[in-house]
């Protein structure tokens, strides 16, 4: 039997209320370094407060977020630290439901910004920079190495110029996790990735994003529901109704929880389940 991969995330009672609103009630989980993590669940269950609290910007009302970079000796305990410490020095790195890409910048440019920290630290806030001094000339070529690298990786090589804002939908998804794995991060948090891509470029964004846990190692949390994707690629599902945890596994183990599938269709509890779904959720939307 092949060892679990070590925690690289690990969640433990998050609860995040709003007033008398309890979007997150008492969430625990833990995420794998090397595997790809799914949250799903129907709409308003709270995915992206999830996602929110975990990148700073909601700070938890209860809750521990124990980030555990490897070959850091250490851990980070997310919902202690700032919004841009987060993603600065613990290195969580992550996507938004809506392309926030620089429309305006050519696509290479827009993984080159990702590094603005890099870039800053290399040219001593901008002095090095002016003097034009070999140590942020260096950082400045590796800078565009590492944007050319995940040019070829996402095929937008023959892109490198064009206005960010003028690629097709799906090569502006691809663009942004890119732009995401420039920061080089030890988590990358997705979310809905898939939102408006088609059967094509959905089957691309599987296979970059296995790509990226495969040669890259990290752990990617993934919130989506187009379940074609989810139940391909992931290792390991969290499932959420009315922000509580209902079920946990394997994707075959959920997709067959009567618990989920009742979630999904609103069915009430002891409710009958209709037969064409009784063995388990459908892996994509109906038409």
């Amino acid at each position: 039997m092949t060892a679990a991969a070590p925690p690289l995330l690990t969640v433990e009672h998050l609860t995040m209320r709003f007033g008398g609103l309890v979007a997150i009630n008492d969430l625990s989980f833990t995420a794998r370094q090397r595997q790809i993590t799914a949250i799903i669940g129907p709409n308003g269950a709270g995915k992206t407060t999830v996602f929110n609290c975990l990148t700073g910007f909601y700070k938890p009302s209860v809750g521990r977020l124990t980030l555990t970079p490897p070959n850091n000796g250490g851990c980070f305990l997310l919902e202690r630290m700032e919004g841009f410490r987060i993603a600065k020095d613990a290195g969580v790195a992550r996507t938004f439901q809506n392309i926030r890409l620089f429309a305006g910048m050519s696509v290479l440019e827009n993984l080159v910004v990702a590094q603005h920290n890099r870039l800053m630290r290399a040219s001593a806030y901008s002095v090095a920079g002016l003097l034009g001094l070999n140590r942020y000339t260096r950082a400045e070529r590796q800078a565009v190495e590492l944007a050319r690298y995940w040019l070829d990786r996402i095929e937008l090589t023959g892109q490198a110029d064009w206005a960010a804002g003028n690629l097709p939908y799906g090569s502006q998804r691809r663009l942004e996790i890119a732009r995401a794995m420039c920061t080089e991060p030890c988590l990358l948090c997705l979310d809905e990735p898939a939102a408006g891509l088609n059967p094509r470029e959905s089957a691309q964004l599987n296979e970059l994003l296995l790509d990226i846990r495969g040669q890259h190692g990290i752990g990617l949390l993934l919130i989506e529901h187009d379940m074609s994707v989810v139940m391909q690629i992931s290792d390991h599902v969290v499932v959420l109704d009315h922000g509580a945890p209902i079920a946990e596994g394997t994707p075959d183990m959920v997709s067959n929880d009567p618990a989920v599938i009742r979630a999904y269709l609103g069915a009430a509890e002891g409710e009958a389940l209709p037969p064409d779904v009784a063995g388990g959720l459908p892996t994509a939307p109906p038409c």
